[in-house]
C-alpha cells in the first residue's frame, strides 16, 4: 500500500487502540463510550458540513471537513467491526461495474 494510504492505516490503528480508552483524555474514546448512535450522528453531521463547504466552493474548508468526515466514518467502521480493507475490498468488487448495474444488483429492502 502506498505511503498515502499508510496515513489512513495508521489513523485506523490509532482509532482502534482508543476502544476502551479513557473518555476524559481521548476524543475517540469518548465517541466509543457514547455508542453507535452518537458515532453515526457525528458521521451525519460531518457529511452535512462537507456538503455545505462544497456548495460554498471553499476548497480549504472542504478539505478540512472531508478529513473530519473520514475520521468519524473510520470510528464508525471500528465500532461496527469493519476495517478499511473491508471497504477497499467492496470497492474492488465494484470496479468495472456500471453504477446503475451495481445498484440494480443490490437486494431490495
Amino acid at each position: 500500500m502506498s505511503s498515502d494510504w499508510q496515513v489512513l492505516e495508521d489513523l485506523f490503528a490509532t482509532i482502534e487502540s482508543r476502544k476502551g480508552g479513557d473518555p476524559e483524555t481521548s476524543h475517540t474514546a469518548r465517541l466509543f463510550s457514547k455508542g453507535t448512535a452518537k458515532i453515526a450522528q457525528k458521521v451525519g453531521e460531518e457529511g452535512v458540513e462537507v456538503v455545505i463547504e462544497a456548495m460554498k466552493g471553499d476548497g480549504e474548508k472542504l478539505t478540512s471537513e472531508s478529513a473530519d468526515l473520514l475520521f468519524h466514518l473510520m470510528v464508525l467502521w471500528a465500532d461496527q467491526g469493519l476495517t478499511p480493507q473491508d471497504v477497499i475490498a467492496e470497492l474492488a468488487r465494484r470496479q468495472g461495474i456500471s453504477g446503475i448495474a451495481e445498484k440494480q444488483s443490490r437486494p431490495k429492502d
